[in-house]
């Protein structure tokens, strides 16, 4: 594992978050066609939220991945969903979204946060990645959706 920086998201690297998520996005498992216009628009909603955390990784400098979610007031607390988790393929498989999840929920708890929430792929390597730090299958909830056309 490289020398990696973890800090507070920054509105001046919006675009490179967008090229990011366009770039990790765009392969397995996901295989989604990002245009990086669109998923600069995407980050920036996110990041202007008044109750949005992120955080970034740097190595030598540069933005490699980053992590982001906001919190949600609910009848038993303050919950923190992660919408996006992304890294650069290139650097992907060098422990760069450990780094980003651990601080993520490190700094989560220390602000009292009573969970964290988030949504990805039901199959691959996605949910066991996740799994080891503590993120379980709901039981109670299902994820409903419905294409308007």
């Amino acid at each position: 594992m490289g020398h990696y920086i973890i800090k507070c998201c920054s509105p001046e690297h919006v675009e490179e978050y967008g090229k990011i998520y366009a770039k990790a996005f765009s392969g397995e498992p996901w295989n989604d066609c990002w245009k990086i216009e669109d998923a600069i628009l995407h980050i920036s909603e996110i990041l202007e939220s008044e109750q949005s955390y992120g955080w970034e990784c740097l190595s030598d400098g540069n933005v490699v991945g980053f992590i982001l979610g906001s919190t949600m007031l609910f009848h038993y607390g303050r919950v923190f969903e992660i919408n996006d988790l992304a890294v650069l393929p290139d650097y992907q498989r060098n422990g760069i979204a450990t780094k980003l999840l651990k601080h993520c929920i490190s700094e989560m708890k220390e602000r009292g946060i009573k969970g964290i929430n988030l949504i990805t792929a039901n199959e691959g390597t996605l949910p066991e990645f996740y799994g080891r730090y503590g993120f379980e299958r709901e039981e109670e909830v299902i994820l409903m959706g419905m294409k308007i056309e």
